[in-house]
Protein backbone atom coordinates (compact mmCIF):
# COMPACT_ATOMS: atom_id res chain seq x y z
CA UNK A 1 0.00 0.00 0.00
CA UNK A 2 2.81 2.12 0.50
CA UNK A 3 3.95 2.94 -2.85
CA UNK A 4 0.58 4.06 -4.09
CA UNK A 5 0.54 7.09 -1.47
CA UNK A 6 3.14 9.28 -3.50
CA UNK A 7 1.01 8.62 -6.92
CA UNK A 8 -2.47 9.99 -5.82
CA UNK A 9 -0.66 12.81 -4.42
CA UNK A 10 1.68 13.70 -8.21
CA UNK A 11 -1.83 13.33 -9.55
CA UNK A 12 -3.59 15.57 -7.17
CA UNK A 13 -0.84 18.19 -7.64
CA UNK A 14 -1.08 17.94 -11.41
CA UNK A 15 -5.13 18.76 -11.76
CA UNK A 16 -4.55 21.66 -9.33
CA UNK A 17 -1.80 22.84 -11.31
CA UNK A 18 -4.08 22.43 -14.54
CA UNK A 19 -7.05 24.10 -12.61
CA UNK A 20 -4.61 27.23 -11.77
CA UNK A 21 -3.27 27.96 -15.11
CA UNK A 22 -7.24 27.60 -16.66
CA UNK A 23 -8.00 30.89 -14.31
CA UNK A 24 -5.22 32.87 -14.59
CA UNK A 25 -5.24 32.60 -18.61
CA UNK A 26 -7.69 35.32 -19.01
CA UNK A 27 -6.48 37.75 -16.05
CA UNK A 28 -2.78 36.85 -18.23
CA UNK A 29 -4.87 37.97 -21.53
CA UNK A 30 -6.79 41.31 -20.15
CA UNK A 31 -3.55 42.32 -18.98
CA UNK A 32 -1.87 41.90 -22.21
CA UNK A 33 -4.66 43.41 -24.13
CA UNK A 34 -4.33 46.71 -21.74
CA UNK A 35 -0.89 47.02 -22.23
CA UNK A 36 -1.47 47.06 -26.29
CA UNK A 37 -3.66 49.59 -25.95
CA UNK A 38 -1.39 51.58 -23.70
CA UNK A 39 1.11 51.95 -26.16
CA UNK A 40 -1.34 53.70 -29.02
CA UNK A 41 -1.07 57.37 -28.10
CA UNK A 42 -3.22 59.87 -29.83
CA UNK A 43 -2.11 63.59 -30.48
CA UNK A 44 -4.88 65.99 -28.90
CA UNK A 45 -4.10 69.25 -31.05
CA UNK A 46 -6.75 71.01 -29.69
CA UNK A 47 -5.47 74.89 -28.73
CA UNK A 48 -2.47 74.29 -30.37
CA UNK A 49 -3.43 72.83 -34.19
CA UNK A 50 -5.96 71.41 -36.90
CA UNK A 51 -6.05 68.57 -39.06
CA UNK A 52 -6.92 68.54 -42.18
CA UNK A 53 -9.02 65.15 -43.46
CA UNK A 54 -5.63 63.57 -44.61
CA UNK A 55 -4.29 63.98 -41.27
CA UNK A 56 -1.66 66.95 -41.99
CA UNK A 57 -1.39 69.38 -38.84
CA UNK A 58 -1.39 72.86 -39.08
CA UNK A 59 0.01 75.83 -36.95
CA UNK A 60 -2.34 78.45 -35.04
CA UNK A 61 -2.96 81.02 -37.82
CA UNK A 62 -1.62 79.55 -40.68
CA UNK A 63 -4.00 78.85 -43.81
CA UNK A 64 -5.17 75.62 -45.29
CA UNK A 65 -7.65 74.46 -47.41
CA UNK A 66 -9.49 71.09 -45.84
CA UNK A 67 -10.16 68.47 -47.85
CA UNK A 68 -11.77 69.20 -51.53
CA UNK A 69 -12.96 72.62 -50.27
CA UNK A 70 -11.64 75.81 -52.76
CA UNK A 71 -12.25 77.96 -49.81
CA UNK A 72 -9.35 78.59 -47.09
CA UNK A 73 -9.78 78.00 -43.27
CA UNK A 74 -7.62 79.67 -40.61
CA UNK A 75 -6.72 77.39 -38.18
CA UNK A 76 -7.62 78.81 -34.71
CA UNK A 77 -7.26 77.70 -30.88
CA UNK A 78 -11.31 77.00 -31.28
CA UNK A 79 -10.39 74.85 -34.83
CA UNK A 80 -10.94 75.81 -37.77
CA UNK A 81 -12.58 79.18 -39.28
CA UNK A 82 -13.80 79.22 -42.98
CA UNK A 83 -14.43 81.52 -45.31
CA UNK A 84 -17.79 81.61 -47.06
CA UNK A 85 -18.05 84.71 -49.36
CA UNK A 86 -21.30 85.72 -51.29
CA UNK A 87 -20.01 84.34 -54.47
CA UNK A 88 -21.26 87.19 -57.73
CA UNK A 89 -23.94 85.49 -59.78
CA UNK A 90 -22.60 83.75 -62.86
CA UNK A 91 -23.72 85.28 -66.03
CA UNK A 92 -26.56 83.74 -67.48
CA UNK A 93 -24.81 83.23 -71.42
CA UNK A 94 -21.43 82.26 -69.35
CA UNK A 95 -20.23 79.49 -71.59
CA UNK A 96 -17.27 78.45 -69.27
CA UNK A 97 -17.50 78.20 -65.75
CA UNK A 98 -14.28 77.62 -63.81
CA UNK A 99 -13.98 76.33 -60.28
CA UNK A 100 -10.42 76.93 -59.38
CA UNK A 101 -11.35 79.19 -56.55
CA UNK A 102 -13.47 79.92 -53.86
CA UNK A 103 -15.96 80.73 -56.28
CA UNK A 104 -17.21 79.60 -59.20
CA UNK A 105 -15.70 81.68 -62.25
CA UNK A 106 -16.98 82.81 -65.66
CA UNK A 107 -14.23 82.97 -68.26
CA UNK A 108 -16.42 82.95 -71.76
CA UNK A 109 -19.49 84.77 -72.21
CA UNK A 110 -21.36 83.70 -75.37
CA UNK A 111 -20.92 86.52 -77.86
CA UNK A 112 -23.58 85.91 -80.48
CA UNK A 113 -27.14 85.75 -81.08
CA UNK A 114 -29.12 82.59 -81.76
CA UNK A 115 -32.13 83.61 -83.41
CA UNK A 116 -34.98 80.58 -85.16
CA UNK A 117 -32.02 78.23 -85.66
CA UNK A 118 -29.35 80.63 -86.90
CA UNK A 119 -26.39 82.65 -85.51
CA UNK A 120 -25.52 86.29 -85.76
CA UNK A 121 -22.77 87.81 -84.31
CA UNK A 122 -22.90 91.05 -81.59
CA UNK A 123 -24.46 94.48 -83.50
CA UNK A 124 -25.60 92.46 -86.11
CA UNK A 125 -28.61 93.41 -88.38
CA UNK A 126 -30.79 90.96 -90.41
CA UNK A 127 -33.89 90.25 -91.60
CA UNK A 128 -35.85 86.83 -90.57
CA UNK A 129 -38.61 87.67 -92.94
CA UNK A 130 -39.89 90.68 -94.97
CA UNK A 131 -42.12 91.93 -92.82
CA UNK A 132 -38.97 92.00 -89.45
CA UNK A 133 -36.12 94.03 -88.77
CA UNK A 134 -33.96 91.88 -86.08
CA UNK A 135 -30.52 93.14 -84.22
CA UNK A 136 -28.21 91.42 -82.15
CA UNK A 137 -27.88 93.36 -78.97
CA UNK A 138 -24.90 93.31 -76.79
CA UNK A 139 -26.15 90.97 -74.08
CA UNK A 140 -26.49 88.09 -77.11
CA UNK A 141 -30.47 89.09 -77.19
CA UNK A 142 -32.11 89.44 -80.37
CA UNK A 143 -34.54 92.67 -80.57
CA UNK A 144 -36.69 92.64 -83.70
CA UNK A 145 -39.17 95.45 -85.31
CA UNK A 146 -41.92 94.24 -87.32
CA UNK A 147 -43.06 96.52 -90.19
CA UNK A 148 -46.31 98.57 -89.62
CA UNK A 149 -47.59 98.52 -93.49
CA UNK A 150 -49.80 101.37 -94.76
CA UNK A 151 -53.43 100.75 -95.86
CA UNK A 152 -52.96 100.04 -99.81
CA UNK A 153 -55.39 102.89 -101.52
CA UNK A 154 -56.86 99.97 -103.72
CA UNK A 155 -59.16 97.17 -103.54
CA UNK A 156 -56.54 94.67 -105.55
CA UNK A 157 -53.45 94.94 -103.40
CA UNK A 158 -50.89 92.02 -104.31
CA UNK A 159 -47.46 91.09 -102.65
CA UNK A 160 -44.33 90.62 -104.05
CA UNK A 161 -41.36 88.59 -103.06
CA UNK A 162 -39.33 90.03 -100.92
CA UNK A 163 -41.22 92.57 -100.37
CA UNK A 164 -43.22 93.08 -96.62
CA UNK A 165 -46.30 95.09 -97.34
CA UNK A 166 -48.89 95.02 -100.16
CA UNK A 167 -48.80 96.87 -103.18
CA UNK A 168 -51.34 98.82 -105.70
CA UNK A 169 -49.49 97.37 -109.05
CA UNK A 170 -52.44 99.40 -110.83
CA UNK A 171 -52.03 102.61 -108.83
CA UNK A 172 -55.26 103.56 -106.69
CA UNK A 173 -59.03 102.39 -107.45
CA UNK A 174 -62.37 101.33 -106.50
CA UNK A 175 -65.37 99.08 -106.98
CA UNK A 176 -67.73 100.01 -109.61
CA UNK A 177 -70.49 97.72 -108.90
CA UNK A 178 -68.47 94.64 -110.15
CA UNK A 179 -65.82 96.26 -111.81
CA UNK A 180 -62.69 98.17 -111.09
CA UNK A 181 -62.12 101.53 -112.21
CA UNK A 182 -58.85 103.71 -111.73
CA UNK A 183 -59.06 106.46 -109.21
CA UNK A 184 -59.08 110.63 -109.84
CA UNK A 185 -61.10 109.97 -113.24
CA UNK A 186 -64.43 109.67 -114.45
CA UNK A 187 -65.17 106.07 -115.69
CA UNK A 188 -67.95 105.69 -118.30
CA UNK A 189 -68.46 101.80 -117.32
CA UNK A 190 -71.22 101.03 -119.80
CA UNK A 191 -73.22 103.62 -122.35
CA UNK A 192 -75.55 104.98 -119.64
CA UNK A 193 -73.26 105.05 -116.64
CA UNK A 194 -70.31 107.34 -116.09
CA UNK A 195 -68.85 106.66 -111.91
CA UNK A 196 -65.73 108.34 -110.10
CA UNK A 197 -64.08 106.95 -106.58
CA UNK A 198 -64.19 108.92 -103.52
CA UNK A 199 -61.37 110.77 -102.88
CA UNK A 200 -59.11 109.31 -100.66
CA UNK A 201 -61.86 106.56 -99.67
CA UNK A 202 -61.24 103.51 -101.77
CA UNK A 203 -63.02 100.91 -99.85
CA UNK A 204 -66.28 103.10 -100.63
CA UNK A 205 -68.38 101.98 -103.77
CA UNK A 206 -67.72 104.13 -106.49
CA UNK A 207 -70.18 107.43 -107.47
CA UNK A 208 -71.95 106.67 -110.41
CA UNK A 209 -74.51 108.82 -112.76
CA UNK A 210 -76.51 107.19 -114.68
CA UNK A 211 -78.22 108.74 -117.65
CA UNK A 212 -81.49 108.11 -118.87
CA UNK A 213 -81.11 105.95 -121.83
CA UNK A 214 -83.53 104.65 -124.83
CA UNK A 215 -82.79 101.42 -126.28
CA UNK A 216 -79.11 101.50 -124.80
CA UNK A 217 -78.40 104.53 -126.06
CA UNK A 218 -78.32 107.85 -123.77
CA UNK A 219 -80.86 110.65 -124.49
CA UNK A 220 -80.55 113.73 -126.41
Amino acid sequence: MGPLFPAACIVLLAVNAAVLQAEDYPADEAEAERGTTNDILFDDYRGKGCVDDSGFVYKLGERFFPGHSNCPCVCTEDGPVCEQPECPKIHPKCTKVEHNGCCPECKEVKNFCEYRGKTYKILEEFKPSPCEWCRCEPNSEVHCVVADCAVPECVNPVYEPEQCCPICKNGPNCYAGTTIIPAGIEVKVDDCTICRCHNGDWWKPAQCLRRECLNGQPSS
